[in-house]
């Protein structure tokens, strides 16, 4: 009897390295509850921040479009004319191929990452931008972006360029970590810093694969060649790439 009580214990006797496992999963289990909890935490407050800054950026927008119709009511009051400040943001759409193309025009369409038809980037105007726009204007269509195409560009086209790849922005964590450091933590930060090409415009563009769009609905009205103002589709035709981007997107 005695002998069978002993072998009895001796059977529910764990052994040390199960006893070592099982403390190990639940300390890991702790670890992992505790940094859910934290993550949270962080999460609760970078979303306080970043509703704070989406609040910002919109009272900017709606104080500068007072701005504008409240200088163009004086100028007009005075019988005079307002002329608004030249745009500093332009959006690029490639619309012809590469067929007999010079290697100058190829090279600048490189630069500009549009190496594909209905590939679409965003570009800071200067005196170089605005000669590279003019040597290829029979490939490109251009004009400056308004707000909400902006926004529906990054939202609906936007993907991001990480160690060369192509990656979908399916939260802020992935803007927040390649550049977090310049300040641009979620989408609605990307999207400012892009429309009012602030001082971080090289680095957030860059961050930016270019845009993939689709044919336009209905299709080009004329020919791609003959400039916009001259009945065709290319060059630059201002406000009126707004509608074009609409039927891209």
């Amino acid at each position: 009897m005695n002998s069978i009580n002993r072998s009895a214990a001796t059977k529910r006797v764990t052994p040390e390295s199960v006893l070592k496992k099982r403390k190990a999963v639940e300390k890991n289990a702790a670890e992992r509850v505790a940094k859910d909890i934290e993550r949270r935490k962080a999460n609760k407050e970078k979303r306080k921040v970043i509703f704070k800054r989406a609040e910002s950026y919109v009272k900017e927008y709606l104080a500068k479009e007072r701005d504008e119709v409240r200088l163009a009511r004086e100028a007009k009051a005075q019988n005079s004319f307002y002329v608004p400040a030249e745009a500093k943001l332009a959006f690029v759409i490639r619309i012809k191929g590469i067929n007999k193309i010079a290697p100058k025009p190829r090279k600048i369409l490189q630069l500009l990452r549009l190496t594909k038809i209905n590939s679409g980037t965003f570009v800071r105007l200067n005196k170089a931008t605005l000669q590279m726009l003019q040597w290829v204007s029979p490939y490109i269509a251009w004009g400056y972006p308004n707000l909400k195409n902006v926004r529906e560009l990054v939202y609906k086209r936007g993907f991001a360029k990480v160690n060369k790849q192509r990656i979908p922005i399916t939260d802020n964590s992935v803007i927040e970590t390649a550049l977090g450091q310049y300040g641009i933590i979620c989408v609605e930060d990307l999207v400012h810093e892009i429309f009012t090409v602030g001082p971080n415009f090289k680095q957030a563009n860059a961050f930016l694969w270019a845009f993939h769009l689709s044919n336009p609905t209905g299709g080009f009205k004329g020919k791609k060649v003959p400039h916009f103002i001259e009945g065709g589709e290319s060059g630059n035709r201002e406000d009126h790439i707004n509608a074009l981007i609409q039927k891209m997107l």
